[in-house]
């Protein structure tokens, strides 16, 4: 049986990996581009709250490597615990690549097509804060449902 996943690809220009790390391991990077109301221990083993409109979760933090950073639901929509989330980092030019992966989905629901709307236009903020310091985090992302 094939595990479905969510997978985007973007590029961070006239970055280093080292650049787009921190928006990544600290919460007030996280904050920067994904939500503004983020709190937690970014540390491995640590846990981060990501809060929305309409609920939230929690991240375990699993591994912070200078070219990947992997999290595990800890806590939030039942279609979300037993996946994990990995941004891989590497080098391209005078680009940094971010390699999203939200991966172990029981199966394809709608909410997982709704998932990966949102994974891309909050990737798209992070692009825009890494590169120019300015991100989109909610509450002022781009809205796309009633789902938020």
């Amino acid at each position: 049986m094939t595990v479905p996943d969510i997978l985007h690809r973007i590029a961070t220009r006239g970055t280093t990996p080292e650049d787009v790390l921190p928006a990544l391991t600290t919460i007030d990077g996280l904050a920067a581009w994904w939500t503004t109301d983020t709190e937690g221990d970014a540390a491995v083993d640590g846990t981060i709250k990501f809060r929305f409109i309409p609920g939230g979760f929690d991240m375990k933090v699993l591994d912070v490597k200078p070219d990947q950073v992997r999290w595990a639901i800890a806590e939030g929509p039942e279609e979300w615990l037993g996946t994990t989330i990995t941004f891989d980092l590497k080098q391209d030019g005078e680009h940094t690549v971010v390699l999203f992966a939200h991966e172990g989905w029981k199966e394809p629901v709608e909410f997982m097509n709704h998932c990966s709307t949102k994974w891309a236009s909050y990737l798209l903020s992070l692009k825009d804060y890494v590169e120019t310091g300015k991100g989109a985090p909610a509450p002022d992302d781009v809205q796309i449902s009633n789902w938020h």
